[in-house]
């Protein structure tokens, strides 16, 4: 479990942050996973940019846009996680793409060996038909690339689910609700528990829960209902895009966000 989600060792829940590569740009972006990294955050969910995201709320739906306006396609990303991935300590990548619009048009095997040997820790493909997925899987294996596998509570059958615990090697994401990222479940995420504990049965790498973790009291909920970690995405990506709009010091304003959902523990390690 500590593969990707350190702090569990310690008791604390780990701690993942979403981000489309190419909002902020390219090289702001840069100066910011270092920041994670020196921040003790665990794991940066970085995504390649696409258009018309169905799960994806307005927040991230525009970050999509920004990014695609940049040019910021699939080899830009793996130039840029070549780059950053040598000179970090403690963050790991996990690389969400878009089957449909970054992976398809390739042999699955070439690009999935790319995506390895860029330095991706991980990888998240957003979704894949089903026809597609025996050989996602066995690439991956061949790649030696860790999988994160995602279900959605509540909706998701036994059937997925199982699939879902039986392929997870990074982590396995428990999406809160189904609907578009941003928001979260009407009742709260209480109700949680149930699907963590039966996910738990079938599967040893870590839970991480996303859609709707915002604060850090929602990460303290969540893991207090057994998940190993928490994914936040809309609350930082909307930071973001405030700095964007204010011409402010992204960076900062990011590192003012990560002060406001880290456990305590660890916020002594960022950089002054």
């Amino acid at each position: 479990m500590a593969e990707f989600f350190d702090q569990i060792a310690d008791g604390e829940p780990g701690l993942a942050l979403f981000l489309n590569a190419g909002d902020p740009s390219l090289d702001i972006l840069a100066d910011l996973v270092f920041m994670l990294d020196d921040a003790g955050v665990d794991c940066l969910e970085l995504a390649v940019p696409f258009p018309g995201s169905v799960t994806d709320g307005p927040v991230i739906r525009r970050s999509h846009e920004r990014a695609l306006a940049l040019g910021v396609g699939l080899d830009e990303v793996l130039t840029f996680i070549s780059n950053v991935r040598p000179k970090l300590h403690r963050l790991r990548i996990a690389l969400l793409a878009d089957w449909s619009y970054s992976i398809k048009s390739r042999p699955m095997a070439e690009v999935v060996g790319d995506i390895a040997e860029a330095g991706a820790d991980g990888l998240l493909l957003h979704a894949v038909p089903p026809r597609v997925r025996p050989g996602y899987y066995q690439a991956t294996k061949d790649a030696g690339l860790p999988v994160v596998t995602t279900c959605y509570h509540k909706v998701s059958t036994q059937q997925v689910m199982a699939e879902a615990a039986e392929h997870a090697s990074a982590y396995l994401y428990l999406v809160a609700q189904y609907g578009r990222s941003g928001t979260a479940p009407a009742d709260g995420f209480a109700d949680l528990a149930g699907t963590i504990a039966e996910l738990r049965l079938d599967t040893h790498v870590p839970i991480a829960v996303g859609f709707g973790v915002k604060t850090r009291a929602d990460v303290t909920t969540v893991h207090a209902l057994g998940a190993d970690a928490v994914i936040v995405g809309s609350a930082g990506v909307a930071r973001v895009e405030e700095a964007l709009a204010y011409n402010r010091d992204v960076v900062k304003q990011f590192e003012d966000f990560v002060r406001s959902v880290h456990p305590a523990h660890t916020l002594g390690t960022l950089r002054s």
